[in-house]
């Protein structure tokens, strides 16, 4: 409404609607209903690949296809022989924009069926980051599990949830009080282990908006307008720009521009730490960064409006207590954008289209997280663990560093611990020990990490002999 005019003049045609329903004394609504929000993802479809797993003896595997939130989705169910009555969910990571929909066995499959565990895991009915199909269908299936294995066990006793990558944030979001009160299909679960996870879901594509904006600024091709459409067209440039060298396994950024890019990337990932510099130099990690750049906010169109946002953002690459003269001359030429705070809003009757977490728990939660993963940053740890306290849950979480460059680079040994202190943890009320990832001296530390580290990793300090 702009000047003098009222609403009558602007709304002619709801005008007279209410003007016949009062002549007619007809029963009309002077609220009209809201068409609901769709988004790209709703037009996608998806096809369920029947899994290929093979049977292990001493335990019975059920696989098929069930009825998931946007589809059919493929599942895996295995039985020990054994069986302890607890059923363990386990949630893969981003499965990337394809069409078929597949699943396969957590890696630490063997260890919990010899300590009598059973697990499912299911493909969810999307692909793309659909962390809100993969709680719904991960519960769906926890919920399934008497009539797809024939009804010959009784309900499980137990669920506890585990997952990796984005299956790390589904299993953190399965445990919030949001998920909780609004889920279709609901899950109690009794405790959750989410493995180098989105523990942020504004932050993750925050980082990523970052690290491609600022790295264009400083190659000198930043963008003019959001989002930068050309950015892939020009990233070659780019890269040329900050990198000496990007065409083996490891680049090498350069002394000049490069070097700015690689402590920007530093602060917005977690400060200073061990191993952050040769997980910023792995070229697979650098390319699924970059291949977000030039993207329109709505994370693949998981969302239809723009999610990203830098306003107020200060990037440094210098740690003295003010910016220098570059820094602000960097920051003041920087395209600025703003989210739309409505991108992932609350919905009613259902989740979120990105389900949050906000640190409101009420069971026991351990993470892990690799010190230099770049794609899904160590920062992720430290904002759970301030949620986390916000909300009075500080000693309801533990959290372990693992020193290591990949994403969810994770041995055998470092799984296997953590699942079984959590699952005493549980039973006993005794909590395990764990990392602090908020004390900056702590975090820098050189051995840092080192506690729950199992195996040395190539190219990383080993840590010093236990005494």
């Amino acid at each position: 409404m702009t000047g003098t005019k009222s609403r009558w003049s602007v709304r002619p045609v709801h005008a007279l609607t209410l003007l016949g329903c009062g002549l007619a004394l007809a029963s009309c609504s002077t609220t009209p209903t809201p068409a609901p929000e769709t988004r790209v993802q709703d037009t996608r479809t998806f096809k369920a690949v029947e899994p290929t797993l093979a049977s292990v003896p001493g335990a019975t595997l059920y696989k098929g296809q069930y009825a998931g939130l946007q589809g059919p989705a493929s599942y895996l169910i295995e039985v020990p022989d054994n069986w302890n009555g607890t059923l363990v969910m386990y949630a893969h990571g981003y499965a990337g924009t394809g069409e078929n929909l597949t699943v396969g066995p957590p890696s630490i499959r063997q260890s919990l069926l010899s300590q009598g565990y059973a697990w499912a895991a299911s493909s969810y009915s999307a692909n793309y980051y659909d962390v809100r199909a993969g709680v719904e269908d991960t519960n769906a299936l926890a919920l399934a599990f008497g009539s797809l294995t024939g009804g010959k066990y009784a309900a499980p006793s137990k669920y506890l949830i585990m997952g990796v990558s984005m299956g790390g944030h589904i299993a953190g979001a399965a445990v919030e009080k949001e998920t909780l009160d609004n889920e279709r299909n609901k899950v109690n679960y009794a405790a959750a282990l989410p493995l180098c996870g989105v523990m942020d879901e504004e932050y993750e594509f925050q980082w990523l908006g970052d690290y491609t904006l600022a790295a264009a600024q400083l190659a000198g091709l930043g963008a003019q307008s959001y989002p930068q459409s050309d950015y892939q067209a020009i990233l070659p440039d780019i890269k040329a720009a900050l990198f000496t060298d990007t065409s083996g396994p490891i680049w090498q950024e350069n002394a000049g521009q490069g070097t700015k890019l690689r402590e920007i990337a530093r602060n917005l990932t977690g400060g200073n730490r061990p191993v952050f510099e040769q997980g910023f130099r792995l070229a697979a990690y650098q390319n699924a960064v970059f291949s977000t750049g030039g993207s329109d906010g709505t994370v693949n169109g998981i969302l239809n409006k723009n999610y990203y946002g830098n306003v107020g953002v200060m990037y440094r690459w210098t740690t003295g207590a003010t910016p220098t003269p570059a820094e602000v001359a960097f920051n003041n030429a920087i395209l600025r954008v703003k989210a739309d705070p409505n991108a992932n809003a609350a919905r009613p009757g259902g989740l979120r289209w990105i389900p949050r977490i906000n640190g409101e728990f009420s069971v026991p939660v351990l993470t892990m997280h690799t010190l230099g993963d770049f794609y899904v940053p160590f920062a992720h740890q430290q904002k759970y663990r301030l949620a986390a306290l916000a909300n009075g849950n500080g000693d309801r979480l533990v959290q372990r560093a693992i020193r290591a460059a990949g994403h969810c680079e994770f041995t055998g040994p470092e799984i296997v611990e953590a699942f079984n202190d959590l699952v005493a943890w549980q039973k006993t009320g005794v909590k395990p020990a764990g990392d602090d990832v908020l004390t900056p001296a702590t975090v820098a530390d050189p051995n840092y990490g080192c506690r729950f580290t199992r195996g040395v990793r190539t190219g990383v300090a080993a840590c010093p002999p236990t005494p």
